[in-house]
């Protein structure tokens, strides 16, 4: 609540006053021979008429006090304007991603993981997701239904799609999914642990074509780097571990990123790749304009129309019931 006029709420401060100085006044008096007669005489209803309406003038006060400060109920209204971003993840499913040098898990369930919480933390962005290994697919288009898109996420595997590395392609199809966005900024995350080996797409080609279209890819080297252990399944012994070294081409995603505005990370264990999308996440954010409007109610009707009424009853009293005689 909101008072208009304030400056009136001092009079509050004088009204206890006038109240003990009106029930302390001296009465007017008669002078009589005797009392005897006199005390004899019942009085009818109150005991203390001058306390009574007294007590009935100060509230009328107050309230009339209160309704000239213009108490106003206040109902404030928001109206929020937001201006998303446009996100399509493509994440690189192929072969070399079983790498478990993020022990326990290998280096797609630890992408997949983070990729999921980056989705989580977004709010009024679209975000799709494109898997790439030999060739490219959407898993899941531009959408704000977050739980559907991480239910998708969590369906891709390794060898849904025939091995190989195709960078090109993947930028391409993402490409496709953000050339007709009018999102106030439209962004790749492009995720791999290797070399462009596969597509008919150079990686550098699609990232002149994203320029173009006024996207930004930011590209992640996942993997440690050197001889990882690497999972093979034996028909006879089972499953068993080599070393083996998978090549990211770090020069190249490089190039993709600081062709397109950008930026290159390498992460080479859970924890970086955690401060990558949180990175990321600073870097990208959603515009939110709000605009407050205000609503004043005025209240002083509901303080003034009972101090009329009081009014009107203290005069009926002091005429009638509690009438003083002198």
């Amino acid at each position: 609540m909101h008072f208009e006029s304030p400056l009136f709420l001092i009079f509050l401060i004088v009204l206890p006053f006038l109240y003990f100085i009106s029930i302390r006044k001296k009465s007017s008096s008669l002078r009589f021979p005797t009392l005897n007669e006199i005390k004899k005489i019942k009085i009818a209803g109150s005991q203390n008429p001058i306390r009574a309406l007294s007590m009935l003038r100060i509230i009328t006060l107050i309230l009339i006090v209160l309704a000239l400060s213009r108490p106003q109920a206040i109902e404030s209204e928001k109206e929020l304007s937001t201006k998303g971003i446009d996100i399509v993840i493509a994440l690189d499913v192929s072969g070399s991603m079983q790498a478990e040098d993020f022990a326990p898990e290998n280096r797609l369930y630890v992408a997949k993981e983070e990729a999921k919480k980056f989705v989580k933390g977004r709010k009024n962005d679209r975000i799709g997701l494109v898997v790439f290994a030999r060739q490219s697919y959407t898993q899941c288009p531009l959408t704000l239904d977050y739980d559907v898109l991480v239910s998708l996420m969590d369906e891709v595997k390794i060898g849904m799609i025939k091995d190989g590395t195709a960078v090109g392609l993947s930028i391409a199809n993402a490409i496709n999914r953000l050339r007709e966005s009018d999102a106030k900024s439209k962004v790749v995350i492009l995720i791999t642990d290797g070399e462009n080996n596969s597509g008919n797409i150079d990686p550098v080609t699609a990232a002149e074509l994203a320029k173009g279209f006024g996207i930004k890819i930011y590209t992640i080297g996942i993997g440690r780097g050197g001889l990882v252990p690497f999972p093979v399944d034996d028909p006879l012994f089972g499953r068993r571990y080599v070393q083996a070294k998978v090549d990211i081409d770090e020069k190249m995603l490089k190039q993709i990123a600081d062709m397109t505005g950008g930026v290159f990370f390498r992460a080479r264990d859970e924890r970086s790749l955690e401060q990558i999308y949180k990175k990321i996440d600073e870097l990208e954010k959603t515009e939110v304009k709000v605009k407050e409007y205000a609503n004043y109610n005025e209240l002083f009707p509901y303080l003034l129309w009972p101090a009329i009424l009081l009014l009107i009853l203290e005069i009926l009293l002091g005429s009638t019931i509690l009438l003083k005689l002198p």
